[in-house]
């Protein structure tokens, strides 16, 4: 068994903290599938772009997303290639938890 070391623990915190804020949540959702700029996700996601700009900034300080620099523009992806399982896994587990939540015509989860 592998040993829990602050690395760990800071690392787990970082995640609670960025999927504790709905937008933040849904930008790490939608990147999961692929990378997009910044004002293809405002658009998508319902935002301002400043809105989305504070949340990528929140997302890149917590080491969750990385941007990648595009002649004068920049697109996002999620940082790490385990994330986008991870996040399949939480959704599975919160499905799991309450099967209710979550249909084929769905999400009713609040």
């Amino acid at each position: 068994m592998e040993t829990v070391t602050l690395t760990h623990t800071a690392a787990l915190a970082r995640l609670g903290h960025a999927l504790s804020d709905e937008t933040r949540t849904r930008i790490m959702l939608t990147l999961r599938e692929a990378p997009a700029y910044p004002a293809d996700l405002a658009d998508a996601l319902g935002v301002s772009r400043q809105v989305m700009s504070n949340q990528l900034a929140c997302l890149r300080g917590c080491g969750l997303v990385e941007a990648i620099p595009d002649g004068r523009r920049t697109w996002y992806r999620l940082a790490d290639s385990h994330l986008a399982p991870a996040l399949d896994d939480l959704l599975r587990l919160v499905v799991t938890v309450d099967p209710t939540c979550c249909s084929p015509e769905g999400c009713t989860c609040s």
